[in-house]
């Protein structure tokens, strides 16, 4: 299903994403190789076990980026134009491999562009949960998106 286009959305609109995805060792192995980052808490089991945490933790950058890959399909495929920035990036609780994570989006704010008739911005609020419902990210996303052509 396409994303929406700038003038179907309302402030305050709602979605949970589907499907939800389960976070692999894999993932955050090979999420870290990628964007060089050899943080010991990542990669080393040994390290991670002696940490607060007992276990490795899971880059959270991979866990924002999942975020925002969850939620595409439903908020912007197919009509954005350009993210304009992220803002409020929170990781209140960690993710551990094995969290099965769950994006949800609220539309926090509209307006149309003053520059580029056609278009407008779209600011989203995505906040991504694990299976026990707790928060493990939450952003703010602002979208450039094109109005629905006439």
């Amino acid at each position: 299903m396409p994303g929406r286009y700038f003038d179907e959305w309302h402030v305050g609109d709602k979605l949970t994403h589907q499907p939800s995805r389960t976070v692999t060792e894999t993932d955050n192995l090979m999420f870290s190789a990628m964007t060089h980052n050899m943080q010991p808490l990542h990669l080393d089991a040994e390290l991670a076990k002696k940490s607060e945490f007992g276990r490795i933790l899971v880059n959270s950058t991979f866990t924002f980026s999942l975020a925002i890959g969850l939620s595409v399909a439903d908020t912007t495929v197919g009509t954005l134009v350009a993210n304009l920035g992220f803002d409020k990036v929170v990781t209140p609780k960690p993710t551990f491999i094995g969290d099965t994570l769950t994006c949800t989006s609220e539309v926090i704010e509209l307006r149309e562009s003053k520059s580029r008739p056609g278009q407008g911005i779209v600011v989203f609020r995505h906040e991504l949960t694990n299976q026990k419902g707790e928060v493990v990210l939450s952003c703010q996303r602002s979208t450039l998106l094109n109005s629905k052509p006439k």
